[in-house]
């Protein structure tokens, strides 16, 4: 009887256990975060397409509702108005859109030629360098890892229209403009863009020497901090031997946040526990485009490869677990002492109760 007893306990907590695991903790998760299906890292305009005709969509529907609340059909409310012009202006980006990723799509398709592409990449060093001043509130990278890091599609599109290849164009129009808007001047047939891009592809490193490090830093870490692996928005922080030069360094990256707080909205978080606190779905779909989790946000596609974004996943577990691969290693060994323990403990209990049995 006892023993039945045992087996039946057992076996209602391994239910329970899997119920949770397997049904209620993933059903929290949906609740909590919206699932957002990946692209795989190809910026082909999709999701920025869907997004303004979901926008149309709901506009639309909110103007019937309007209208079906209206009793005097003659006048119009300020409400509809509003809902009108929202429209108006959704349907001429919607189109300005489509036109972009068709551009996009064409200007990709073109064979680029490297050797005009390095006199027109001149223009580029102007702001893209080593020690660069900020521009907009945040420094500009350098580009010399940009063809290994960034996708073919995202380079294309930041040369003809920054605003609209980082889905932030929201932000920006004729009166505000994109910090990089003036290289679409600059370079501006496609033929040179082309040219630029291919520059830029064929001089990038190997892909062996792009580490989670540096695919952090170049794709994340102008905006965020990483304080548990002492990484500020100006670079790893040095070990001072004085405290007022600490205080210096310091008083520089206090300045460089209130220029991104002004930039951005406000300041972006410390990335240091986030794959603590987030599923690694939701950070691989928000860094392929946060727009899709946050609606409006300020923060820009990054435009990464797929291969890079696993990389930066890679650095942000290293960030929020420094003890991650030595406890891997030696879990194997752990198990083994469990393994080796729990025979033992069956074996004895076989031993201690073989006469009640």
């Amino acid at each position: 009887m006892m023993k039945n007893n045992e087996t039946l306990i057992l076996a209602v907590i391994v239910f329970f256990s899997l119920v949770t695991y397997f049904l209620v903790e993933p059903f929290a998760h949906k609740v909590l975060h919206k699932h957002v299906d990946s692209k795989d890292f190809v910026y082909d305009g999709t999701d920025d397409i869907a997004q303004v005709q979901n926008t149309i969509t709901k506009l639309e529907s909110d103007k019937t509702d309007q209208e079906k609340i209206q009793k005097d059909e003659e006048k119009e409310t300020l409400r509809q108005k509003n809902i009108l012009e929202s429209i108006v202006s959704a349907k001429s980006k919607l189109e300005m859109k489509k036109t972009f990723f068709a551009d996009l799509k064409r200007i990709s398709s073109l064979k680029g030629n490297a050797t005009k592409g390095k006199d027109l990449y001149v223009s580029c060093t102007g702001c893209h360098y080593d020690g660069a001043e900020a521009m907009g509130g945040v420094f500009p990278p350098t580009l010399k890892n940009a063809g290994l890091i960034y996708d073919k599609n995202y380079l294309i599109g930041i040369i003809k229209d920054p605003a609209i290849i980082s889905n932030v164009d929201h932000k920006f129009d004729e009166m505000v403009l994109h910090p990089m808007d003036s290289v679409k001047y600059m370079v501006s047939t496609d033929e040179d863009i082309a040219n630029v891009v291919a520059y830029i592809l064929e001089t990038a490193p190997k892909a062996e020497s792009l580490t989670p490090k540096i695919a952090y830093e170049n794709a994340c870490g102008r905006c965020h901090a990483l304080k548990y692996e002492n990484w500020t928005q100006l670079g790893t922080k040095p070990i001072f031997k004085h405290k007022k030069d600490e205080l210096a360094y310091d008083i520089k990256v206090l300045e460089y946040e209130d220029a991104i707080k002004v930039y951005m909205g406000k300041l972006p978080p410390d990335l240091s526990m986030y794959t603590r606190s987030r599923s690694q779905d939701f950070l691989r779909t928000f860094i392929e485009n946060p727009q899709n989790h946050l609606a409006g946000t300020a923060m820009p596609r990054t435009g990464v490869t797929a291969d890079t974004a696993e990389k930066v996943l890679e650095h942000l577990k290293d960030a929020g677990d420094t003890k991650r691969h030595e406890r891997e290693e030696i879990a194997i060994y752990v198990m083994i002492y469990i393994v080796i323990f729990a025979i033992f403990a069956f074996l004895w209990k076989k031993q201690v109760w073989r006469d009640l049995h």
